[in-house]
C-alpha cells in the first residue's frame, strides 16, 4: 500500500488496483479530536533480482491538472517531507490518535474511504506515484479529510527510519504488486524480514491487514506472516473483509469476472 527525497514521485509504488489485468469540500484548518484508540515493470536486464525489495516499481504516469492543483495547495500541509529521524506523530497530525501505516494507496480511493469512516485514527501513507498523490490529496481537499498524512517516499525506508518499535496501532497493504512470473517472485514486497519489521514497530494488539486478488500471492502471505512469531492470525487462515476496507470498482468488476479476494489480518502478540 517506496522515495520523496533523493526519488522522484514520477515513481510507481505498490499497485493498489484490485484486479489482476489491471496495472490500485473545505479543508478544516485542525484535526478532529481523537475519538478513540505496476502490477508491471521489467527487471533491468543485467540485474536478476533487486538488492533491497522496494515498496513499489517504477512507473510513468500523468498527473492530470486538478491533481497538480492539489500537490500545489495541499501538498505542503499534508505531504511529510522523508528525514531519516523519527518522526513525531503528535507534531505531524497536531492530536495523538492511533498511528495507522498504508503502503502503497494507488490512487487512494480506498484510503479517503477508510479514513472518513475511522475518524479517530490517524493515517500515515506511502506513495511515490505523483498522480496518485495529487489524486488522494484531491479527495482530502474536496471531502474534508483532516486525518491523513502522505510521505512520498519508499515505505521500507520510512519503517526503517522514521517509526520507532511499537509506535503502530495498524499496517495496510491493499493490492502489492504480485508479480506474477516465477522468477520475479523475489520481488514481492511481503518476505520474512519486511513483516519481522513490520511487526516490530505494532504496538502488543496492533494488526497488519494485507489483501490481493492474485491467489499464489495470497498462499505466500499466508504462509510469510503465520510463519512470524510475533505475529497471530485472526481467522483459520483468511479473514473476512473487514468493514472498512471498501470494494473498489476495480475489484468489483474483477469480482463480476470471478477473480478471488482474499484479505489476510494478523495481530501483534
Amino acid at each position: 500500500m517506496a522515495a520523496g527525497l533523493g526519488a522522484p514521485l514520477q515513481s510507481r509504488p505498490v499497485n493498489t488496483s484490485p484486479t489482476p489485468d489491471t496495472p490500485a469540500g473545505a479543508v478544516p484548518n485542525a484535526a478532529p479530536a481523537a475519538t478513540g484508540p505496476s502490477r508491471s515493470g521489467a527487471a533491468p536486464a543485467d540485474v536478476a533480482h533487486p538488492k533491497a525489495i522496494r515498496s513499489y516499481v517504477r512507473r510513468a504516469g500523468r498527473t492530470t491538472t486538478g491533481q497538480t492543483k492539489a500537490l500545489a495547495e495541499l501538498g505542503p500541509r499534508f505531504v511529510l517531507p522523508y528525514a531519516p529521524q523519527l518522526l513525531d506523530a503528535d507534531a505531524a497530525f497536531g492530536r495523538h490518535a492511533p498511528l495507522i501505516l498504508e503502503i502503497g494507496f494507488g490512487m487512494g480511493e480506498a484510503t479517503a474511504h477508510i479514513a472518513r469512516v475511522r475518524p479517530g485514527d490517524n493515517f500515515l501513507c506511502c506513495e511515490v506515484h505523483e498522480p496518485g498523490v495529487g489524486a488522494l490529496l484531491k479527495r482530502i481537499g474536496e471531502q474534508g479529510i483532516a486525518n491523513i498524512r502522505i510521505c512520498a517516499h519508499d515505505a521500507t525506508e520510512v519503517l526503517a527510519h522514521m517509526l520507532a518499535p511499537a509506535q503502530l496501532d495498524g499496517i495496510h497493504i491493499f493490492f502489492p504488486d504480485p508479480w506474477h512470473k516465477k522468477k520475479h517472485n523475489k520481488r514481492r514486497l511481503i518476505q520474512p524480514p519486511l513483516v519481522a519489521q513490520l511487526a516490530g514497530r505494532l504496538k502488543p494488539g496492533g494488526y497488519i491487514h494485507c489483501a490481493t486478488d492474485w491467489q499464489p500471492y495470497a498462499e505466500q502471505m499466508l504462509q510469510v506472516l503465520g510463519a512470524e512469531p510475533l505475529l497471530a492470525n485472526t481467522a483459520p487462515d483468511y479473514a473476512p473483509k473487514p468493514d472498512y476496507r471498501p470494494l473498489t470498482k476495480f475489484e468489483n468488476r474483477g469480482l463480476r469476472l470471478g477473480h478471488g479476494v482474499w484479505d489476510l489480518v494478523f495481530t501483534r502478540r
